[in-house]
């Protein structure tokens, strides 16, 4: 069985909105072994969207519309699909009450405009929406089933479970699809392709591949099989034999990220943690409190961006930074030093570094930082040059997650 997902709207054509619905969807259907050949982005045009859904209609068993549903002259959806079907639009009044009903309870007066929500192609099937004013559309076109569920992302995703989901259920089975994705940092994408490049043949199933953002390597495993125990069963040796081969790069799955990893192997070994930093402005102790429950172990952090504050919040001796400079190995322990025993912490990160776009020289250029990593036995020091073609937000960010990594491979991941 083979879908395509059309998204409706000028505010995605243009750029203002991202499509978050495609790729939800997809992972959804991907999940009952539906193959998606094409996603499809279309402005508000009625002949546009009408020639999109007759096309993928011809073509497909399944045609999920997102968006282009709402009560304005720019929502044109529903048109389209009666014009692809070659029928005429109804009024079906019992959805005119249920969308008055939806505007009572909140204490205000349905808008005329809001009728147009309750025209619905002849022959098609209305769906009902649990959180919003825009009722869903089922109908048969051309060879294909057709979707229409609204743009808002929280009606579209529980018009499908509550409606789509099991209609596709039964047509194919239920789940035949199982998906994992292992991230991995500390090794570059070939790097990490020549260890399971067997494991990548295009013939082989599960399928492997891999995808990279910002030093992060992730490598995405689909198995699948006759029923969801044969798909997991396959997807399950296939991950163990990646992580069997990429050993201690691996760091989590799926929503994990470096943050999360440090958190349960602080919290495993019941060790605690405290940060300094210049250049990623906080945004270590950022990725660290953006997971749920770690005050459990993140004592502290300190941006100490100016020199001043350097000296003033973590005694480093001014002489120091005069002689050294603020970006300097002997900055950073005397940072990551001072924090670990002023935070009575049992591990502590420094970062010190040139972000640019500007400030870099021939000695200390644009990307060029220090990391410290400090705990009982004593202080590490370790210096990267992350590139001057690198943009400030990207040298931050692989600041941020090296440190993170660094004090993973510590904790003894």
């Amino acid at each position: 069985m083979e879908a395509v997902i059309l998204s409706i709207g000028n505010e995605i054509t243009t750029g203002q909105t991202v499509d978050t619905n495609s790729a939800w969807l997809s992972r959804q259907v991907s999940e009952l072994g539906i193959r998606i050949p094409r996603h499809v982005t279309v402005a508000d045009d009625l002949e546009a969207i009408r020639e999109e859904i007759e096309q993928a209609a011809r073509k497909t068993d399944l045609v999920l519309v997102t968006g282009g549903l709402g009560p304005t002259e720019d929502d044109l959806s529903r048109q389209a699909l009666a014009a692809a079907m070659g029928v005429d639009l109804e009024v079906r009044e019992e959805h005119v009450e249920r969308i008055r009903a939806f505007f009572t309870a909140r204490g205000r007066q349905m808008p005329e405009s809001n009728r147009t929500q309750a025209l619905f192609p002849a022959g098609s099937e209305a769906i009902d929406n649990t959180c919003g004013t825009a009722p869903g559309i089922k109908a048969v076109c051309g060879r294909a089933t057709v979707f229409v569920m609204p743009g808002v992302p929280r009606e579209m995703q529980e018009m499908y479970r509550l409606a789509v989901r099991p209609f596709l259920v039964r047509k194919t089975g239920g789940t035949r699809m199982q998906a994992v994705t292992l991230h991995t940092f500390g090794a570059g994408e070939s790097d990490i392709g020549d260890l399971i490049r067997d494991l990548m043949d295009r013939k082989h199933n599960p399928t492997v591949g891999t995808t990279a953002k910002q030093g992060v390597i992730s490598v995405r495993i689909h198995s699948y099989g006759r029923n969801q125990d044969e798909s997991r069963l396959l997807l399950e040796e296939t991950a163990a034999e990646v992580r069997k081969r990429l050993g201690t790069l691996v760091f989590g799955q799926d929503e994990d990220t470096l943050a999360h990893a440090v958190g349960r192997l602080l919290i495993a070994k019941r060790k605690t943690l405290a940060t300094a930093e210049s250049c990623t402005g906080g945004l270590i102790a950022k990725l660290i409190t953006d997971v749920p429950g770690s005050s459990d172990y993140f004592r502290q952090g300190l941006v100490t961006y100016a020199n001043e504050a350097k000296t003033r919040l973590l005694g480093v001796p001014a002489g120091l930074i005069q002689k050294y400079g603020a970006v300097s190995h002997e900055v950073a322990e005397a940072l990551v030093t001072e924090i670990r025993l002023r935070g009575e912490v049992d591990y502590a990160i420094s970062v010190t570094g040139v972000a640019g776009p500007g400030g870099g020289n021939a000695q200390k250029p644009v990307g060029l930082v220090y990391i410290g990593l400090a705990d009982a036995t004593g202080c590490e020091v370790t210096r990267h040059l992350f590139g001057e073609h690198l943009t400030r937000a990207e040298i931050r960010e692989r600041t941020a997650w090296t440190a993170l990594n660094r004090l993973r491979l510590s904790l003894g991941a």
